[in-house]
């Protein structure tokens, strides 16, 4: 089976920047569409799927984070998960599968910490998010370890290698 992702991608820090993106519209697409197909779901291969990414700044994230979570302080990234609200069954075409939403911000400073660039961080956040919109959490030590082993396997699908720590 293969699934169709149309990725929205709001960019509300590099173009506010004039900064060009170290992973362009093409390649988000290019390598969320692989991730979708790449896991073992069970979707609809005859609908295709829809996700928004949006990258943004510590301030933009930390207002979601306390609307949503309650908590007054950016993180690193947030998940919207439209599959785990009630809506009622329509028969469309596509699926919403939700929003991931990044701090830039955050992520740079933790791949400076981590020692690697930025685009490896970004695209580690990505597939966090990703996961989350499709089902996956971690509210454990041994769901979070799950998590990471597919994450890591996610970034090794597009020739990336992560070294969690």
């Amino acid at each position: 089976m293969t699934y169709h992702l149309e990725l929205y991608l709001e960019d509300l820090y590099f173009s506010q920047r004039q900064e060009k993106p170290p992973i362009n519209p093409k390649k988000w697409q290019e390598y969320l569409e692989k991730w979708l197909n790449s896991l073992d779901l069970k979707l609809d291969a005859q609908k295709s799927y829809e996700m928004t990414l949006r990258l943004t700044d510590d301030e933009d994230i930390q207002n979601f984070n306390y609307q949503f979570r309650n908590k007054n302080q950016p993180t690193d990234v947030l998940s919207f998960a439209a599959l785990e609200t009630d809506f009622p069954e329509l028969e469309l075409d596509s699926v919403i599968l939700g929003d991931v939403i990044i701090s830039v911000e955050t992520a740079s400073r933790q791949a400076q910490q981590l020692g690697h660039p930025l685009q490896l961080e970004l695209l580690w956040l990505a597939s966090h998010g990703l996961l989350h919109l499709l089902g996956w959490d971690h509210p454990d030590e041994h769901s979070l370890q799950e998590m990471i082993s597919l994450q890591t396997s996610l970034l090794a699908s597009i020739g990336y290698h992560y070294q969690y720590t």
